[in-house]
């Protein structure tokens, strides 16, 4: 397994500590550890069904995990005063109301936490979803309620973004798109955490790679130690599980 990248004196936005999972007969995620840091965009890795969305759901405080502890900005999710100014989450693009504009649902949302109108605005602006706001969101196209959900969870202006598959259903416009606009988070201090199984994407996206493979961690260091010169991030994904399946014979 890559080992862990070097400790930074400065506190990591979001930590995730000895994460296990399991259910009844299986073990969704096995003892994962990883840190993510402001300024970068972090990618979890893997394929479908390897515990991805579980670690996720996990961090965010919706689901809770058999051992091990999740922190943002060093405190349990679930103990967060205000926690939308701390994190903020697309999961799933269906979480709408199909007969509320998009305007409406973003309004509802600052309302419950407190802030400004203004803020929907400038949001719908941000994702380019201005000209459409009015229009009822069951109208919407899966790519334009990708753009809804990230406008909702940056209505706090949170320091971390988490990203279940941000890119699914959007247009190669879009994929761009989206690329720069977790980019430009980043960039402006945010710390981005986005899971994604589009090995060929995220190489374009991330700056640091987790692998998860059967619940496991078989990979955390930056994209520039693990994609060597002539290689690309699947081959480095590849080589990592099967070196992770000979140590587990």
């Amino acid at each position: 397994m890559t080992p862990p990248h070097h400790a930074s004196p400065v506190p990591p936005v979001a930590e995730v500590v000895h994460l296990t999972k399991q259910y009844r007969d299986a073990t969704a995620v096995d003892d994962v550890s990883f840190q993510v840091r402001a300024g970068t965009i972090t990618g979890v890795l893997g394929p479908n069904g390897a515990g991805k969305t579980t670690t996720l759901r996990i961090l965010l405080g919706l689901a809770s995990p058999t051992a091990g502890d999740v922190t943002i900005d060093g405190a349990n999710p679930l103990q967060l005063s205000e926690p939308w100014r701390h994190v903020g989450a697309v999961l799933e693009a269906n979480d709408f109301h199909p007969a509320r504009s998009g305007r409406d649902h973003l309004r509802t949302l600052a309302r419950l936490c407190d802030l400004s109108d203004d803020l929907v605005d400038e949001q719908l602006e941000l994702v380019g979803l201005a000209a459409a706001a009015g229009r009822r969101v069951g109208s919407y196209s899966l790519g334009m309620r990708q753009r809804l959900g990230l406008a909702a969870a940056m209505l706090g202006d949170p320091r971390l973004l988490v990203l279940d598959e941000p890119t699914n259903g959007l247009d190669p416009v879009g994929v761009r798109w989206m690329r720069d606009l977790m980019r430009t988070f980043a960039a402006d201090g945010g710390a981005v955490l986005m899971s994604s199984h589009l090995l060929a994407e995220a190489q374009h996206s991330v700056d640091h790679v987790i692998i998860i493979d059967h619940g496991r961690l078989v990979g955390d260091a930056p994209i520039g130690d693990l994609v060597q010169p002539g290689n690309d991030l699947e081959d480095a994904y590849l080589r990592l599980v099967e070196a992770d399946s000979e140590v587990g014979r």
